[in-house]
């Protein structure tokens, strides 16, 4: 480590000295650039040191920082923001509750979900992952994440993504059934239509309430704003989080005004956040939402991934799962993967692995990647297998 003081999250971190970072290049203080093609873990959808998010945050601390907890003052950064969003949103998804990360945000779905029903049992999926926090750590679906830190919130049950048989287990006693559309760090898993619309149907039949974690699959990320439009059904709460903020920290979760209204009595202050809806944070999520509504990014996603499949061919390659900009590169075993991305980042390209799938590599590059950018990264990826072999 070359800080003891600071606290690290792995015994061998990649420790790229930063500098700056510019589009989709990060720089280190030797002067090195880094294509960073995982958009630091689905955060920097519209790529790093954007003009309009930086003018915008410029703009906001020349007026004020924090003032008060969430929820007391009126703020427009806040009031803008949500409106937008509910442009945006389908109409049953009208209010939005702002907090600091995507965690949190799943934390207070899941309490939501508890006061809508009145019951306890959640349900979720194995290989799913929702945070670090207790109640979202309880929801994931990795018992290698959670063994050291156990008990965890009581109640909670697991059924196989995409397995419509499994769906059974959600009952008259299930408070929410928290998913992602599209499963991220078990390596980019994407579920049926059908499965998507039975799984609708039994919430709808039983009563329980639909969380989708959408913290790494909004913001365009799949080319959809949100993964959800690619299956033509609406959850009762939606979780944001990662790219929402353009770089800044920032989660949220957005259900009717009817339900939300449940946290506001009995008790009063039922979900309450000190810094959550950060004025700072909210402009740069206003001016991301804007970004992608008007630049009209989304719709070239498509594009870029079929370049990055058409480009990354290759005998060590087994198979290449996901959708949009957020891909999983299978290869042999976890030391393949692990080699290649190391001779990546020595020539400038920063990959990573998934969490719950540790013999892939993760595609994620910024949505503003070009096509000649797209080219340059593929190669350098293939020679970086070949240099791994």
């Amino acid at each position: 480590m070359s800080n003891i003081h600071l606290a690290q999250t792995s015994q061998t971190p990649f420790e790229i000295d930063v500098d700056y970072a510019d589009g989709i290049y990060i720089y280190d203080k030797e002067g090195k650039s880094y294509a960073d093609l995982i958009s630091g873990i689905s955060v920097s959808n519209l790529g790093h040191n954007n003009p309009r998010i930086k003018k915008a945050i410029q703009d906001q601390v020349d007026k004020y920082l924090h003032v008060m907890v969430y929820g007391e003052y009126k703020q427009n950064p806040q009031q803008n923001l949500a409106n937008l969003l509910a442009e945006v949103l389908p109409e049953q998804l009208n209010s939005t509750f702002f907090v600091n990360s995507g965690t949190e945000a799943n934390e207070a779905a899941l309490k939501l979900a508890k006061r809508v029903t009145g019951r306890t049992e959640i349900v979720s999926c194995h290989k799913s992952y929702h945070g670090s926090t207790h109640g979202s750590l309880s929801v994931t679906g990795n018992e290698q994440k959670k063994y050291h830190v156990r008990p965890l919130l009581p109640g909670v049950s697991f059924m196989e993504f995409n397995n419509e048989s499994d769906l059974s287990l959600i009952t008259d006693k299930t408070a929410a059934v928290i998913i992602e559309p599209i499963q991220g760090d078990a390596g980019v898993r994407i579920p049926s239509l059908s499965y998507m619309k039975a799984l609708r149907k039994k919430c709808d039949e039983t009563g329980a309430m639909l969380i989708f974690d959408e913290i790494q699959t909004g913001f365009g990320r799949t080319g959809k704003l949100f993964a959800f439009e690619h299956f033509d059904i609406v959850p009762d709460i939606l979780v944001m989080g990662k790219g929402m903020g353009g770089g800044l920290p920032i989660g949220a979760f957005t259900a009717s005004q009817q339900h939300m209204a449940l946290l506001k009595d009995n008790p009063k202050l039922g979900h309450i956040t000190t810094f959550g809806g950060h004025p700072v944070s909210c402009v740069a999520a206003l001016a991301t939402l804007e970004v992608l509504e008007k630049e009209d990014l989304m719709s070239s996603v498509a594009a870029k991934e079929t370049l990055f499949r058409k480009l990354l061919v290759h005998p060590e390659i087994k198979n290449i799962s996901g959708t949009g900009l957020m891909l999983a590169v299978e290869l042999e075993n976890f030391e393949k993967v692990e080699a290649t991305m190391y001779n990546c980042l020595a020539n400038g390209l920063i990959t990573d692995w998934f969490l719950f799938n540790s013999e892939s590599l993760r595609i994620a590059p910024p949505l503003i990647i070009t096509e000649e950018q797209i080219r340059w990264a593929c190669q350098v990826i293939l020679e970086s297998i070949d240099e791994a072999l």
